[in-house]
């Protein structure tokens, strides 16, 4: 197989309410993946708000219940860091413009695709994971350098930067374990030139 997957096992819920489907996907990702399924819309949001938050959702359109337009929507209105692919049958219309999905799969989907997909996906939060990270790391480090420390002391905001930018960090490197360098040169900029 050509595209290595670089990711280390990523986190991916699989959303179908045919179990069959369901469960035949998941098994397609097992060996490359941390594979989690739910056979419809509101276990789906069930699982997400119950566990950590997935690192990719693979998701049905179809479904009674909760159909998949509606989970996605709900999925971004929780502004969860995930990334979210339709995997669907059905042929996408122009209604798909305004959808803010990630990816379109149509089934069937070949397994090469399948780890293809999911490892693109998984690139593309990490490095929006990263984004983040920086922004958090800077911030710190100039509160770090420019403010007396009996200040940031007695404000809460500092530790809880540092507690979101450690989170993302550790997400960030189980994703690719290869930025470790990259984040290390970040945090070694000598900010008291400037």
């Amino acid at each position: 197989m050509g595209n290595v997957m670089r990711v280390e096992e990523p986190r991916v819920l699989m959303v179908d309410d045919e179990k069959k489907v369901a469960d035949a996907y998941a098994l397609r990702l097992e060996d490359v993946a941390d594979v989690t399924v739910a056979y419809g819309g509101e276990e789906a949001l069930e699982v997400v708000d119950d566990q950590t938050v997935p690192d990719v959702v693979l998701l049905d359109r179809h479904m009674p219940g909760l159909s998949g337009d509606e989970v996605l929507e709900r999925l971004r209105e929780r502004d969860l860091k995930t990334r979210v692919v339709m995997v669907t049958a059905i042929d996408p219309g122009l209604d798909i413009v305004d959808m803010p999905f990630d990816d379109y799969l149509s089934k069937p989907v070949e397994r090469e695709d399948l780890h293809a997909a999911v490892d693109q996906q998984c690139q593309v939060l990490a490095y929006e994971l990263l984004g983040e990270y920086f922004r958090l790391e800077s911030t710190r480090a100039v509160v770090d350098t420019e403010l007396p420390a009996d200040e940031i002391e007695n404000d809460g905001r500092l530790a809880e930067i540092e507690t979101r930018r450690t989170a993302i960090e550790d997400r960030v490197l189980g994703l690719l374990p290869e930025v470790e360098e990259l984040l290390a040169e970040f945090s070694g900029i000598d900010r008291g030139r400037y």
